[in-house]
């Protein structure tokens, strides 16, 4: 299995981490990327952004 990813399959690894656990060698192959890639860590941070921002809107409530 080849360790090597593009961009848009990062892409979608990072979204679907989301939704399920991903095998090991996708893991291994989507650190990889994001430690030699620059545009995609910046993807990741706004995964993860709005990921905090829908669980910040789903727990909240009006007093």
């Amino acid at each position: 299995m080849i360790l090597r990813r593009t961009c848009k399959q990062v892409a979608a690894l990072l979204i679907a981490r989301e939704d399920r656990v991903l095998p090991v060698m996708e893991r291994i192959a989507l650190r990889l990327h994001l430690a030699a890639c620059t545009a995609c860590p910046i993807f990741e941070r706004q995964v993860l952004t709005l990921r905090n921002a829908l669980r910040q809107w789903r727990n909240y409530s009006e007093e």
